[in-house]
């Protein structure tokens, strides 16, 4: 019966269905829920909870990572380290009644349906060795504001140090017109993450704060409204900030992407199960 139960749960579903619970699976094995529960608690099964993947396609993926996480864990002296990126269409959304204030056992209240009032691209810069922030707000996210905001990372850098950009590998990053700036700005090193893998920009987990702090639960009658909002956090933000810190170790991201990808029945990304980071 043990066996029964882990193999349908691993290799079957409900009719009608996406996956089991403790009691469909219980109906039709007739047995009790209990007795479901116990064993998904034994075998580590969780048929209620699911996790997003994106196994990146990138022939350098090993190459651009190890690059990156070396650059977070030991930066070049004499030299300021960017993470980039954009965050695009961030919306104005108002919500069409008051949001109730929460009280003794109460939470806060907020209706579901919201006008829309327009978006903004926010573009920004995270220095990794202080947490400070370098942000602009664009209406659209073409290679020409990329540009714009390569200028505003230019002027406060003092003459002699070195800026290293991590980005990501969006189209208007790699323009023949951004080219040709960064070849006239030698200061600059772009170091690029690997395809589909954005978590490996470290900028991304300041936008995940912004978003669950100053956003999700806003509510913004207009684009200006929004941005003063966006422009207060960065004010908060900035007024704690401390260097941010890489800490995932390179050997144990390739072993969980060699499974994934095992799993999933594709050869191997990787070279070699090991390698050595600088």
């Amino acid at each position: 019966m043990v066996q029964r139960i882990v193999r349908t749960t691993t290799s079957d579903k409900p009719r009608g269905e996406t996956h089991w619970s403790t009691r469909t699976l219980a109906r039709h094995l007739d047995v009790s829920h209990i007795t479901v529960q116990r064993i998904w608690t034994e075998h580590g099964l969780q048929p209620l909870r699911t996790r997003s993947f994106t196994p990146s396609k990138d022939p350098r993926f090993v190459e651009r990572l190890i690059d990156v996480r070396g650059l977070y864990m030991n930066p070049p002296e004499r030299a300021v380290l960017f993470s980039v990126d954009e965050k695009p269409q961030v919306q104005a959304l108002e919500r069409t009644q008051a949001v109730l204030p929460m009280a003794e056992q109460w939470p806060e209240g907020r209706p579901h349906d919201h006008r829309r009032h327009g978006t903004v691209d926010l573009y920004t810069a995270l220095s990794i060795l202080d947490g400070k922030i370098t942000h602009a707000f664009y209406p659209r996210h073409r290679h020409q504001e990329f540009l714009a905001f390569l200028r505003i990372l230019d002027c406060p850098v003092p003459g002699g140090l070195s800026v290293e950009v991590v980005l990501d590998n969006l189209s208007a990053h790699k323009t023949k017109e951004v080219e040709r700036w960064l070849r006239r700005h030698r200061s600059f090193h772009v170091h690029l993450v690997p395809t589909g893998s954005s978590w490996v920009n470290i900028v991304e987990g300041w936008f995940a704060q912004l978003e669950e702090k100053a956003i999700y639960r806003g509510s913004f009658p207009s684009v200006p409204a929004l941005k003063v909002a966006i422009k207060g956090f960065v004010t908060a933000s900035d007024g704690h900030a401390e260097p941010w810190v890489w800490t995932k170790d390179v050997n144990a991201i390739l072993r969980k992407v060699a499974r994934i990808r095992q799993r999933m029945g594709l050869p191997p990304s990787i070279s070699h199960p090991s390698v050595t980071a600088r």
